[in-house]
């Protein structure tokens, strides 16, 4: 396991001796933030120490909790249960930080074999006891919430990061099997240590998990080139309450659906995948990062669907809009003042670059295709009013491109909130979506009388389409946080739902989307998963309350 549960935040981001690096300009930095914000001051709101949170008592039958010891390592302290209690989400945060948990597990297992997870589900389900697949833990969208659906009297989660092992490597078919709990950054060390990568690289990266990639259908920030996780899955191995669900590694197969397709995506609510064999590449040899700033998003997203439709071998496109480039331009400005960026900036809105909207070019894999790729994205780029800026925003973003989720706590220490969603459409239909995303967000925050920033940037693209990605930070209502959340999430749910978008791209279901489920599926649809549901857990213990509501 790459990481002792001591050494990461029960109630935030990331390992508890890492922080976000205001080099030393922090009183620069927060009057920046309270400018742009429009508030006289920021209070301080600091998390609630362990001690102050009330755990609900343990309900798990003393006989059964032997029995669990008997299979596998078992924890019933209160770090792990608050670990445990919630994902990484604003509105988990937020509660957890006061110290208002919903609830906890009442016990915590590390299974180390499928063997074990099996006995684990056949226990729980005899005595029918909930059941929370665990991996890193990240979901933002409430898929690891410790509840127990209203129908169970006693919850364990189920942890799977003590099953981190390489099974196999193929070299001849480019595939990898790995115990299904391996960390992200665990997993390539492995695979580059053999000259190969799985080119997965969520912004949760250093603390999530393959199985949990699988589960929620995740997208890594080179999928253009590498496919998101569900197309990286090969085959799989799940423990169900019913028995073992497994998968052939067929390259490719037309006896029936391809269950695959219902594994990723599960949430859990099937099975706990234990063991999976993914798509495995060599490293690359040559990676380059080319940057450029259009004058609108409009034609910034017109160059990456010309790109994508031309089926260039580009490993990233990331289109950030004006107020995006706006806000991380001056925010990094403030870190770092210079008088050579200022001169820049004028130079541009000169040039007619009033409002400029950026798009980073990631190129990975063989030197002779990098070099093709980067000279046809450059003509490209250049031809819908692209103005090329080099490499440094690129390679700046990549290399701190896992250290911005550690911002999130010093915002809310400092009475912020900072929340996402994320959605995608076809292209005939992204500025549509794009725009009333941005204006459902909008409006909430003025219907407070606050003021907002709300940004956004296209994170990964198709022939046929492309995700939209939202950020918005905002001043916290204080007197109610959650009503405040809500109210916010419910608008640009909405939005997403009426203006042809899915209620996710790569977040997954969880709690907090379920009820927009039915709308996409349709009533039929859903019926076919919960019949799946019902087939492989009868008594519904895993998982309860996600992905199905």
């Amino acid at each position: 396991m790459r990481y002792r549960r001591e050494e990461l935040r029960f109630n935030g981001w990331g390992r508890t001796d890492k922080t976000f690096d205001l080099k030393g300009r922090d009183a620069a930095v927060w009057a920046f933030v309270s400018e742009a914000l429009g508030m006289r001051e920021l209070p301080r709101t600091p998390a609630v120490p362990l001690e102050s949170i009330a755990l609900p008592p343990i309900a798990l039958d003393g006989a059964v909790l032997e029995r669990l010891r008997a299979i596998t390592e078992v924890k019933t302290d209160a770090f792990e249960r608050a670990f445990h209690a919630v994902g990484k989400s604003y509105y988990d945060l937020v509660r957890i930080r006061r110290g208002e948990l919903p609830g906890a597990p009442d016990a915590v297992v590390y299974p180390r074999t499928h063997d074990e997870v099996q006995a684990i589900l056949w226990e729980c389900a005899e005595h029918d006891v909930a059941v929370v697949p665990y991996g890193g833990g990240s979901s933002v969208v409430g898929g690891v919430e410790a509840t127990h659906g209203g129908a169970k009297k006693a919850l364990v989660t189920l942890d799977t990061t003590r099953m981190d092992a390489l099974l196999d490597l193929d070299e001849v078919s480019h595939t990898a099997t790995f115990q299904a709990g391996i960390y992200g950054p665990e997993l390539e060390d492995v695979l580059k240590a053999r000259g190969y990568t799985l080119g997965h690289y969520p912004q949760s990266f250093e603390f999530s998990t393959l199985g949990g990639w699988i589960a929620a259908r995740g997208a890594g920030q080179q999928s253009n080139r590498y496919g998101t996780a569900a197309k990286l899955l090969v085959a799989a191995r799940v423990a169900t309450p019913s028995g073992e669900w497994r998968t052939r590694p067929f390259p490719a197969s037309a006896a029936g659906p391809d269950l695959n397709a219902l594994i990723a995506g599960s949430e859990g609510a099937l099975g706990v995948i234990t063991e999976a064999c993914v798509k495995v590449h060599e490293v690359p040899e040559s990676r380059d990062f080319l940057s450029f700033l259009f004058r609108d998003w409009e034609s910034g997203a017109l160059a990456i669907r010309r790109i994508v439709q031309a089926e260039l071998p580009v490993a990233t496109l990331r289109l950030s809009d004006a107020d995006e480039t706006r806000f991380f331009g001056a925010f990094r400005t403030v870190l770092k003042p210079s008088r050579i960026q200022e001169a820049g900036q004028k130079a541009l809105s000169l040039g007619g670059f009033d409002a400029p909207c950026v798009l980073m070019v990631g190129l990975e894999g063989p030197s002779a295709q990098v070099g093709l790729a980067r000279r046809s994205a450059l003509v490209l780029c250049t031809r819908q009013g692209g103005l090329f800026v080099g490499r440094g925003p690129g390679n700046s973003w990549y290399e701190n491109r896992f250290s911005m989720p550690y911002l999130r706590d010093p915002l809310m220490d400092h009475g912020l909130g900072v929340d996402t969603l994320e959605t995608s459409t076809e292209w005939s239909n992204v500025h549509t979506l794009y725009a009333a995303v941005q204006r459902a967000i909008r409006e909430q925050l003025e219907k407070e009388g606050r003021r907002g920033i709300v940004m956004a940037h296209i994170s990964h693209s198709y022939t046929d389409g492309a995700s939209l990605y939202f950020t918005y930070i905002f001043p916290r209502d204080l007197g109610d946080e959650i009503g405040q959340w809500r109210a916010i999430k419910e608008a640009a749910s909405e939005a997403i739902s009426k203006h042809g978008g899915t209620i996710s791209h790569h977040h997954g279901v969880g709690i907090d989307h379920a009820r927009w489920l039915e709308p996409e599926k349709g009533p039929l649809g859903l019926g076919m998963i919960r019949a799946a549901k019902h087939e492989v857990d009868p008594r519904g213990i895993l998982n309860p309350g996600k992905l199905l509501g």
